[in-house]
């Protein structure tokens, strides 16, 4: 038990590998928001055709983030990105009130995809510096979020990517629900390994075999004797 203890200590507080997809319609600030992620500053960037990839550390969680296209002809694509990916990023601009049927529209087409079933969802509403910024609670209900994202593990985080506020606030949540995730996998497949062992343990054991051999020989002799 000892053993199991340790590693799942080691698993919680050593550094976990983990592969986001940074997603969002095409103006909403994906690439601002991953090199201000990455680099703690503002860059000049221009539409992404294709994709950008990047690593990034924080805490104890190294995030590798693709930041792919997001105008009409390169979303059919996105769903080559999708295998093995641990959480989506969706990057909104909280100042484009016309688009938000076709940001909602987009939430519930990855909804459907069999290979993010498991997957986090963090939504950034990014540019609230801006001063027609709808508010985070204006975002939710106007995206329906609670009766689209029911039965997922989501947040609506507002920020600013320009302005660098409230994107860590995002990536604690996504270290905490991560961690908490691994953990969870992690007792379960060693609960699963432990009971295993114990059976390889007790077959392979000719001392235990021999006790229950007895114990059985000793039984059918007192059933017999009391009839």
């Amino acid at each position: 038990m000892g053993l199991y203890v340790g590693k799942l200590i080691a698993k919680l507080y050593g550094q976990q590998e983990v592969r986001i997809l940074m997603l969002g319609l095409d103006a909403a600030g994906k690439t601002t928001t991953l090199y201000r992620l990455k680099l703690g500053e503002v860059v000049t960037t221009i539409p992404t055709i294709g994709f950008n990839v990047e690593t990034i550390e924080y805490k104890n969680v190294k995030f590798t983030s693709w930041d792919v296209g997001g105008r009409d002809k390169a979303r059919p694509l996105w769903r080559h990105y999708y295998p093995n990916t641990d959480a989506i990023i969706f990057v909104l601009d909280s100042n484009d009130r016309e688009r938000l049927p076709e940001m909602r529209q987009e939430i519930g087409t990855y909804l459907q995809e069999d290979e993010l079933r498991d997957s986090l969802f963090l939504i950034l509403a990014n540019k609230q510096d801006m001063p027609n910024a709808l508010p985070p609670d204006v975002i939710k209900e106007k995206l329906e979020l609670d009766t689209l994202l029911r039965g997922r593990q989501w947040h609506l985080q507002p920020a600013s990517a320009k302005e660098g506020h409230g994107l860590y606030g995002g990536l604690d949540w996504l270290a905490a629900k991560l961690a908490s995730k691994e953990a969870h996998k992690y007792v379960t497949q060693s609960v699963v390994e432990a009971k295993t062992d114990a059976e390889a343990l007790t077959k392979s054991n000719p001392i235990k075999s021999l006790v229950r051999y007895f114990k059985s020989w000793f039984g059918n002799v007192g059933q017999a004797t009391a009839t």
